[in-house]
């Protein structure tokens, strides 16, 4: 990630459906607001899979920035699992699934994570990102809507790519959107580059 000078928040575009399901606030994150951190809950791991193809055809033809996506599953013990982690590379070389989920890191607590997301290199990147800060109101929010037995994705996004990322994922029952300062999304893609680093060898 390249360092920016601050910049004031997208206005509200999104029309009285979306406003159903759309949960967008800043709590706890806020700095500058350069980056927003999006988790969408979406009907089985399927229809989120196919989100996530929609996001990598809307990178391919736009500028926009989206730094990482990681489709995740939420357990009925309340577990949450990782899906494929090094499937699509960014324009900065990062991979969108390992910098997904370390940015879970900025969520959920490492007792809650399984699997790939608890152990190993993006495990242990995780938990770097999950000391930067106790964000348990985040956390909360967050919880409502991965509950147990869903499905979801989460996404790093630069705050212009914002709008287009929600409607991308329409098909989702219900998003929450997160401003994510710079300090914060500088450390998930610094601890992404070792986690992917790691994973070479």
């Amino acid at each position: 990630m390249t360092d920016q000078p601050p910049r004031e928040p997208e206005p509200a575009t999104a029309d009285a459906s979306a406003e159903a399901h759309d949960d967008s606030t800043t709590i706890g994150l806020i700095t500058d607001g350069a980056y927003a951190l999006l988790i969408a809950r979406f009907p089985s791991t399927d229809e989120a899979q196919a989100a996530y193809a929609d996001l990598q055809e809307l990178e391919r033809r736009t500028s926009l920035r989206i730094d990482g996506v990681v489709v995740a599953h939420r357990d009925h013990e309340g577990k949450v699992h990782l899906g494929t982690v090094t499937e699509h590379s960014t324009r900065s070389g990062l991979t969108w699934g390992v910098v997904g989920g370390v940015a879970l890191g900025l969520i959920f607590p490492p007792s809650i994570l399984a699997g790939a997301a608890a152990g190993g290199a993006v495990g242990a990147a995780i938990g770097k990102v999950n000391n930067l800060a106790h964000r348990s109101a985040l956390r909360e929010r967050v919880e409502a809507v991965l509950t147990p037995d869903s499905s979801g994705l989460v996404a790093l996004v630069e705050d212009s790519a914002v709008v287009a990322i929600r409607e991308a994922l329409a098909k989702a029952d219900r998003i929450v959107t997160e401003a994510v300062d710079a300090e914060a999304a500088a450390a998930i893609d610094r601890e992404a580059a070792s986690a992917k680093e790691a994973l070479r060898h």
